[in-house]
């Protein structure tokens, strides 16, 4: 399983840098999770960058995936992994969501470069 952090999404669609980097595991659909909390960051930020209309485009994109809604369980693990990693709310339920679902997180947030089962790239102009 994979699962492509919200950063990730946003180079594949404004076609940065990294997007070639993203492509891999989004053609892979049937093996990509989707935490409810990156449709929240990805339709946030193309909402103020664009409009609403490429906002919904996105997201019907993102949500081809398995779309994974948090649960309590989630919520507390996501927290803990908060508390000893010291990274923020939406990374660590990113986190706890590919523990729970044995999914790489493919990113370039620097939060997770140095975990295990991470596909990290650093960002490039």
């Amino acid at each position: 399983m994979n699962l492509v952090d919200s950063c990730g999404w946003l180079e594949f669609f404004s076609d940065g840098s990294n997007a070639d980097f993203f492509e891999f595991p989004l053609r892979k659909i049937d093996q990509l999770v989707v935490p409810t909390v990156c449709i929240y960051e990805v339709f946030k930020k193309i909402l103020i960058e664009k409009d609403e209309s490429s906002a919904l485009q996105a997201v019907a994109q993102m949500k081809q995936g398995q779309v994974k809604s948090m649960d309590d369980s989630l919520a507390m693990s996501a927290a803990k992994i908060s508390f000893e990693l010291k990274i923020p709310m939406a990374d660590s339920i990113i986190l706890a969501t590919s523990k729970q679902f044995n999914a790489t997180i493919w990113t370039q947030n620097g939060h997770f470069k140095d975990i295990p089962s991470v596909k990290y790239k650093i960002k490039t102009k």
